[in-house]
This record gives structure tokens, sequence and C-alpha cells, in this order.
């Protein structure tokens, strides 16, 4: 079985209009919050939605389309719910806040251009690893057990870190303080770094087939992101006025894990 594209144009169609629905039902519930935050739990969800779009109307191979709609449901649901319980209760994020305040005219108008349009076509772009796969052929078995390796490294990283976090926080002896603790004192963003290898073992997953390989840029969009635009960066600017947090800077990595310095 070779690549399909008129299967691939069926596929990346209907992801991209269920993105848009899905986004559009996200804009809804948060005007009617008032938070445009409630966005955060619908990123997981958006690509959850495109695979399994993806493994019901691709006719590639069976077993690629069935692997990767478990690993991104895995992942994106145990996102979602992460999110959904550290937002509980609180008011709007600050990253939004400031980007609103900063525009004129309406607020809804403003985030769904500002937001809700970027992050759904964010959805789709890095998605497109697991539209392609789902037309196109069996491939290289081996090469997608690695990229599912890479994955399951990615998800223990996100979902290790995440867990180390929440129960620092939860001890009220450490209010105020940084934590670089476990997986915290290799790199200043495990979660962040769990999430790249996440996508790039599903991009090495698509790429087992050709033509996944071409979708490179995809990974490279979402690692750029969490790196460099909303993710790490901002993390960075927010964290760098805690006391301790320039010690913190200096003897652990910034995205990489790595052994810490000492100090």
């Amino acid at each position: 079985m070779t690549f399909d594209s008129s299967n691939f144009l069926a596929v990346t169609g209907l992801s991209l209009l269920a993105v848009v629905v899905l986004m559009a039902a996200t804009a809804v519930v948060g005007a009617r919050q008032g938070r445009v935050a409630v966005v955060d739990t619908t990123w997981g969800l958006g690509f959850v939605v495109v695979a399994v779009v993806a493994a019901l109307v691709g006719d590639g191979a069976g077993w690629r389309r069935i692997a990767l709609v478990v690993v991104v449901a895995a992942w994106g649901l145990r996102l979602a719910w992460h999110v959904t319980r550290r937002n509980a209760g609180k008011g709007e994020d600050p990253r939004y806040e400031e980007m609103l305040s900063k525009e004129s005219g309406n607020p809804t108008a403003v985030a769904i251009r500002k937001v809700y349009l970027v992050q759904g076509l964010a959805v789709w772009f890095v998605s497109l690893p697991i539209q392609v796969s789902a037309a196109s052929g069996p491939g290289i078995a081996w090469v997608a057990v690695l990229g599912l390796l890479l994955w399951a490294v990615g998800l223990t990283f996100e979902a290790v870190g995440d867990a180390q976090l929440k129960a620092f926080k939860a001890d009220s002896s450490n209010k105020g303080k940084v934590m670089d603790r476990g997986l915290w004192s290799w790199t200043r963003h495990p979660n962040y770094f769990g999430d790249s290898c996440v996508w790039w073992g599903i991009y090495v997953v698509a790429a087992s087939a050709w033509p996944g390989v071409l979708t490179v840029l995809s990974p490279v969009v979402m690692t750029y992101f969490l790196v460099f635009a909303t993710g790490a960066k901002l993390l960075e600017k927010h964290m760098g006025e805690r006391p301790g947090y320039a010690e913190y800077r200096e003897r652990t990595s910034y995205f990489l894990p790595r052994p810490p310095k000492k100090a």
C-alpha cells in the first residue's frame, strides 16, 4: 500500500473542520466564563480529536493509526486533565490578561483572533504527521517502535515533572521557594522537554512510512513554541524575579536535561 493523496485530503480537511468546531465551542465557553484560559484545556483535546478523525477516516496502515490514536489520547487527555485541575477556581491567566490589555476592541473578538484562531491552526499544523500517517502504507516497523519509545520518554518526563511540582507546591513549607528537586534539578522545564519528545516521537512514527518524513516542520514548530515562544521563555520571564531563581538558573540546564552543576 502506498500513500493515498486523496485520502489524505479527506483526513486533513475533516481534521481542520473538527478543530474549528472545537475552538468555536471553546470560544463560547470562554466568553461565558470570562476566561480565555479555558483554551489551555482544549489544546490537548484538539490533538486527540485530530487523531480520532485520522484513525476513522484514514485508509493507511491500521496498526499505525491505532498506535497513534492511543498515544495521542494518552498524552492529550492527561494534559487536559492536569491543566483543568491546575486552573480550577482561578481567574484569568496573566499571559492572556497582558495580551488582551494591549489590544483595543471587543475582548472576545480579540481573543478569537489572537488566541483561538492561532491555537487552532497550530493544532492542525503540529498534527500533520498524524494526518499524513493515516493515509500512508505500512512503512518500517522498527522505526515506528523507536518513535514510540521516544514518546514514552517524553510522556514520563512530562507526567513525572508535573507530579513532582504539584507535590512541591502542596507542601506549605515550600511557599515562595524555587522547585529544584527531582527532574527539576536536571532541567528547568522537564514538562516542556517531555512535551517536545512526545511530538518528536510521534513524528518518527509517521516518518516510518513515506511521506511522513516530510512533516518535520511540525515537531520543529512545536519545539519552537515550547522553548522560545509561549512555553519556557514566558515562564522564565515570570519566574526571573523570584528569590533564588537566579542561582537555580546558574546550576540547572535550561531545556535539555543534564546533571546539575555543583553550587
